[in-house]
């Protein structure tokens, strides 16, 4: 048990496992501490609904009872030249996915009328690339007004590396939203990418927050890393004000460097998934990759730590159905948010 769970000064808030007084300090505007975020995913199992508790009162003071819904569309599957160790699209992959040069325009606008009607805000375009080409920028700037216009949906662009030139153009054709993913701490990022950097990563993001967008950017759990790492990375990302917030939990696909790797089991996914809302308390965080591998009969309960989450199918592993999650939603009394009332975070 962590010397932080059993602290006795009360500045820790976390004394005597009294997640309620956690829960107060964030919600009077303290900062979550290292020691308090080392406690919370050590959390004795017999504790986590005390603790999922204690999270549900932040996360309705900013989302109330409300989802939101995301649908993610593979605009471009494989051929990326990158050697990400989790991801079944990388050069160093061998998984058997579908692969194929960017979607044209009927594809693209299909995915966002598929979106439309799983009831989802955000529509996500994303590529597999280092960055993206002058004919995918194109692809994309061309097609958003349209998809904006006829289906009211918000858009988020995943394409890779940017350049402060390529994000301003996003911006100008109505992106907006770039998902662009730290995914682990910058000390563990060379243990499962070497073809390009944190400060990379960082770079993008800095140059979508520059052009007026907002950030989406998160990690994947189960990797390898360590505790600490999980927490420098939602701190990164509170320092940095990413708006929203994706919690992917790591799908060993077979063919893939992480094949066959296993250390999650539900309550550590619930654990983490409260540590990053306590830690960006008014930010949206997503239950993304791995929901239901991982969370299994306990995906209802990330919401309570959690505000969204994706609608049908990842991008090369299957989700559960749409009408599964609509179905996971209403028994817990929470309702899907509409685009009409959707507000910035």
């Amino acid at each position: 048990m962590s010397s932080a769970c059993i602290a006795t000064d009360v500045r820790t808030g976390i004394e005597n496992h009294n997640w309620q007084h956690l829960a107060d300090g964030v919600l009077e505007g303290e900062t979550l501490t290292r020691e308090q975020a080392h406690a919370i995913l050590e959390c004795p199992d017999e504790e986590l609904l005390d603790l999922l508790s204690a999270v549900y009162r932040v996360r309705r003071r900013w989302f109330g009872n409300q989802v939101q819904l995301y649908f993610l569309m593979n605009a471009k599957s494989g051929l990326c030249p990158e050697d990400c160790s989790y991801c079944s699209q990388s050069k160093v992959s061998e998984a058997e996915i579908p692969r194929y040069n960017i979607l044209n325009r009927e594809k693209l606008l299909d995915g966002a009328r598929a979106a439309a009607e799983r009831k989802a805000r955000t529509y996500c375009i994303v590529i597999s690339a280092r960055g993206p080409n002058e004919r995918e920028m194109q692809a994309v700037t061309s097609i958003v007004p349209e998809i904006k216009k006829r289906f009211n949906l918000k858009i988020c662009a995943c394409l890779g590396l940017l350049t402060p030139n390529q994000a301003a153009a996003l911006k100008d054709c109505g992106v907006d939203r770039v998902n662009h993913n730290l995914n682990t701490s910058d000390s563990f990022y060379e243990e499962i990418c070497t073809t390009h950097t944190f400060a990379d990563r960082l770079a993008t993001l800095r140059a979508v927050r520059d052009a007026g967008m907002e950030m989406c950017s998160g990690g994947i759990i189960g990797m390898g890393e360590r505790r600490d790492d999980l927490i420098d990375l939602a701190f990164t990302l509170r320092d940095l004000g990413v708006q929203s917030i994706p919690v992917n939990f790591l799908n060993p696909i077979e063919g893939t460097p992480l094949a066959g790797r296993n250390d999650l089991n539900p309550r550590y996914c619930l654990k983490v998934l409260a540590m990053f809302r306590l830690a960006n308390p008014d930010r949206e965080i997503r239950i993304a990759g791995g929901r239901e591998l991982h969370l299994g009969s306990m995906q209802a309960l990330g919401l309570y730590a959690a505000n969204s989450i994706f609608v049908g199918d990842y991008l090369t592993t299957k989700g559960q159905s749409p009408d599964a999650d609509y179905q996971m939603i209403r028994d817990l009394g929470f309702e899907i948010v509409h685009n009409s009332e959707a507000s910035a975070c």
